[in-house]
């Protein structure tokens, strides 16, 4: 019973602390080479915000189609997490290649000196990362964004309010696919292909205990990858097991036409009874509003629309 006690204790999920003035931001890359311009232009973005942004040492390097070699990705991300006067880690873009630093990462003491880390697409690595260490994470938008909005928009907006410790709540459209209830849990996910990837490893987001509402998005993926993965949860009994669907941008995929991925995927989640968002504002576009991972969320659908309150 003490063990018990201890084992829940120490994984506590952990928010990590709200940016004050003149706190420091790392910007790294940990995945695909970036262009160095949008890193340039993020800056003065942050700057505004009362920020310091600190551009890791190999930030701007390549190594083929990687952002360095992998010990240089694995030395700029060590730097950033453990260092006490780094308050939020931005990665400058997804890509692929995250994964090579990840069991490297996980052997550090996470927990010790926890900070926001922001980014999506392959940086779901970072997220399962994260979420295995029991600490909170940013899935949102990163440096070629707010390079191209100035962080004028209301995503960019949304961000700073999440790392000022702002709570957010979101209204979204009401979609003919989705299915009406309410739902509370703890929001995990990001893009498809990476956590499908992470299944049957320490870093699969189901391993998490309690309530999951689950969130995902992809590109360039055809319509029967997406369903062979949709099968891989439903036959791991994934679908079973959480308490509400939040599908977001499927985008650029090839040899179908318009809406027939999110058919598909209506079709597979049709034997469940747990609330279904569609079109979610969440992915490889434009409007990708940031979403607080391993955070307690409810998530309420109704004829009119949807909010989801973290």
């Amino acid at each position: 019973m003490l063990l018990n006690t201890i084992l829940s204790v120490v994984m506590t999920i952990i928010t990590p602390p709200a940016l004050q003035e003149g706190d420091k931001i790392a910007i790294v890359s940990p995945s695909g080479a970036v262009n160095a311009e949008y890193i340039q232009a993020s800056l003065p973005v942050l700057q505004e915000q009362g920020w310091v942004p600190v551009v890791g040492d190999h930030a701007y390097d390549h190594d083929g189609s990687y952002a360095g070699t992998q010990e240089a990705r694995y030395a700029d991300l060590r730097q950033a997490l453990l260092d006490p006067e780094i308050k939020a880690v931005m990665c400058s873009r997804g890509g692929y290649g995250a994964v090579h630093i990840l069991q490297q990462l996980d052997s550090l003491p996470l927990r010790d000196n926890p900070k926001w880390l922001i980014g999506f697409s392959d940086i779901t690595i970072l997220h399962a990362l994260l979420a295995k260490n029991g600490i909170e994470s940013i899935h949102g938008s990163m440096t070629s964004h707010l390079a191209k909005t100035n962080g004028e928009d209301d995503d960019s907006r949304a961000l700073f309010d999440i790392l000022r410790g702002t709570l957010i709540t979101y209204e979204l459209p009401a979609d003919a696919r989705n299915r009406l209830g309410e739902a509370s849990g703890r929001l995990y996910g990001g893009n498809l292909a990476v956590f499908d990837a992470l299944i049957g490893t320490p870093y699969d987001f189901f391993n998490q205990e309690g309530d999951i509402i689950l969130f995902m998005e992809d590109i360039a993926e055809p319509v029967y990858k997406v369903e062979r993965q949709m099968y891989k949860l439903k036959l791991m009994g994934v679908f079973d097991r959480i308490k509400g669907l939040v599908v977001g941008q499927f985008t650029d995929y090839p040899g179908a036409k318009a809406k027939e991925m999110e058919d598909m995927i209506a079709r597979m989640v049709a034997g469940y009874d747990f609330p279904v968002v569609f079109d979610a504002p969440i992915g490889h576009v434009s409007h990708n509003i940031p979403l607080v991972e391993g955070r307690m969320t409810t998530l309420t659908v109704t004829p009119e629309g949807v909010t989801l309150k973290q």
